[in-house]
């Protein structure tokens, strides 16, 4: 317990899955969390359940694949709070997102301009636009981490989601970009790389795991990651005991990419 004690953590994406559960645990070890989300009734949801814990916390509803929308979540941190020490950018969709917007997750012969820069828009601008805002903050009080969560997906050519990927490596490559930047204003970014994590991301590809030859064709340990062991890599990372970690991309995939 402790280990983000006093600290101020921003968390976008806290409504569900991997940033949900960021919210909790960072909680959990004496963070204050900032958590974002489009959806307010998810967000209401993971507040309540931090301060049941006994834990601080407020959520800001906002779209940030906008800067109008990123600005409204920094602006909601520092009214709460007046500070972030700690960013986490877990904002964005995945094969889900194609039952609210068909064509999102297709191959580049398949995705239209209009896909392309949409989910671009939520899954890496976001990315961007917070730490644009959150790390003159972050060299004026004398440091800060930045964590990003990005995928396997990132660094694996697939059938489809090429947006998704695009976007995914392109947060990688951001996140080591900007710790050769900034390291000299004492501001750590990492990442993390999950593999297959069972959220509703993924909801429809779960039942796979049901057969134990195909759950072990996808990954050594035959079952999914879940939200929490994410969390816990972020977890890690924002905390001081990752003091020598910057531009780490820690991957947390049962084993997935092992065998590549």
């Amino acid at each position: 317990m402790g280990r983000l004690q006093d600290k101020v953590a921003l968390i976008t994406g806290a409504g569900t899955g991997v940033g949900r559960a960021c919210m909790e645990i960072f909680a959990k070890e004496g963070a204050k969390v900032v958590g974002v989300s489009r959806t307010q009734a998810n967000l209401d949801e993971a507040l309540k359940a931090v301060t049941d814990a006994g834990g601080e916390g407020a959520v800001v509803a906002a779209d940030l694949s906008t800067p109008e929308g990123a600005q409204k979540a920094f602006d909601g941190a520092m009214q709460a709070f007046g500070r972030v020490d700690v960013l986490v950018n877990s904002a964005g969709v995945g094969y889900n997102h194609v039952a609210e917007s068909e064509g999102s997750m297709a191959d580049t012969a398949n995705t239209t301009p209009e896909k392309w820069r949409e989910v671009l828009a939520i899954n890496l601008d976001s990315g961007f636009y917070m730490c644009r805002l959150a790390i003159p903050h972050m060299q004026e009080k004398g440091g800060g981490a930045i964590v990003n969560v990005t995928s396997i997906s990132g660094y694996q050519g697939l059938p489809a989601a090429h947006t998704y990927t695009a976007a995914k490596g392109g947060m990688i490559n951001l996140t080591r970009s900007l710790c050769v930047a900034y390291a000299k204003d004492n501001i750590r970014a990492n990442a993390i790389a999950p593999g297959f994590i069972a959220t509703r991301m993924v909801a429809d590809f779960l039942p796979l795991f049901d057969d134990e030859a195909v759950a072990e064709s996808i990954t050594p340990m035959k079952r999914p990651g879940t939200p929490e062991e994410m969390a816990y890599g972020c977890l890690y990372l924002a905390s001081d005991e990752a003091s020598y970690c910057n531009g780490t991309i820690l991957t947390i995939d049962g084993g997935t990419t092992a065998r590549q």
